[in-house]
């Protein structure tokens, strides 16, 4: 009775599963804060995402951790960078049985940290990363992407990436827009996940957890410039977001259930506070229910094996 009437749905096409590819090593290597997920290497890459696709999981966003970096992130570029190399083999591996997506994104291959290139006086150059940017969804593109996740919350970033796309032939290439993408306290365990190299923070280009208008003015403007889908970022502190998202928005709506959503459930119930199955399911319902269309969580395999 209780599944005849129910409102809301959670099916396995509706999660999306992040996964991180690393040069140089040659096992995968555990992310301490993040129980249970790895910096791949790519043959273990190939094998998750098999296993993904397998259990009906809608998607596959991934994430590139190079061996050196630079001031301006040449490795994201780079048809030989990892990142690059990793979607080369994903899509040899599953052509177009799942949706492959790209970070396009330049904070794992900077030396600083951001997700842009810095000026004179240490500050991020809005206008100098677009052109980085434009490159490097074209590479993405070119590499097998499906669809690109602009996430640096450059001004004007989903706009140089379709026409990039566009003037190199890349009609088909979708873009997930990081539209409203907060500066959260809950990316700690990402960090660690990328080695991040960050110094300082991203206050100046990341969304105020206080503003709700502004997210919706950003939503706007991406799917103005073209995105084809939008994402709320973090999901569970930003509920209401995506709600409001949901509502007004003319393309799907996406949110990513990030790293310290996932470190806080899996902390509880290692430690017998929550029953771990009903508190992940409850949380993707929840995701859901507010009005995401998908879902990126680190869950997306195993929570698709019980929804099945």
């Amino acid at each position: 009775m209780r599944r005849l009437v129910s409102e809301t749905t959670l099916r396995p096409r509706q999660l999306i599963l992040p996964l991180f590819v690393a040069e140089g090593i040659d096992q995968p290597r555990p992310i301490a804060s993040m129980p249970g997920v790895v910096q791949h290497t790519r043959d273990t890459l190939r094998k998750a995402a098999v296993d993904a696709v397998r259990a009906g999981v809608g998607g596959l966003m991934l994430f590139g951790i190079p061996a050196t970096r630079d001031a301006v992130g040449s490795g994201a570029i780079d048809e030989n960078g990892i990142l690059n190399v990793a979607l080369r083999d994903l899509r040899s591996e599953l052509g177009d049985d799942t949706v492959l997506m790209a970070d396009t994104c330049l904070d794992e291959f900077t030396d600083h940290g951001h997700c842009g290139v810095l000026d004179a006086d240490g500050n991020v150059d809005n206008d100098a990363t677009l052109k980085l940017y434009a490159e490097m969804g074209v590479a993405q593109a070119q590499a097998g992407a499906h669809m690109l996740g602009p996430s640096g919350m450059m001004d004007g970033q989903v706009g140089v990436i379709r026409q990039a796309l566009d003037d190199a032939g890349l009609t088909n290439t979708g873009i997930l827009a990081y539209s409203a993408k907060y500066a959260s306290a809950f990316y700690g365990p990402f960090r660690e996940a990328v080695d991040s190299q960050l110094k300082g923070d991203r206050k100046t280009y990341q969304q105020d957890p206080g503003n709700a208008r502004e997210a919706l003015r950003e939503i706007e403007l991406d799917v103005a410039e073209g995105a084809d889908a939008v994402m709320i970022k973090p999901a569970l502190s930003y509920l209401d977001i995506l709600r409001a998202a949901a509502e007004g928005s003319p393309v799907p709506v996406a949110a990513y259930n990030i790293s310290g959503e996932y470190a806080m459930v899996e902390a509880a119930a290692a430690n017998g506070w929550l029953d771990r199955e009903r508190t992940i399911l409850e949380v993707l319902t929840s995701i859901r229910r507010a009005g995401a269309d998908m879902i990126l969580t680190y869950w997306a395999t195993e929570a698709a094996a019980w929804l099945d």
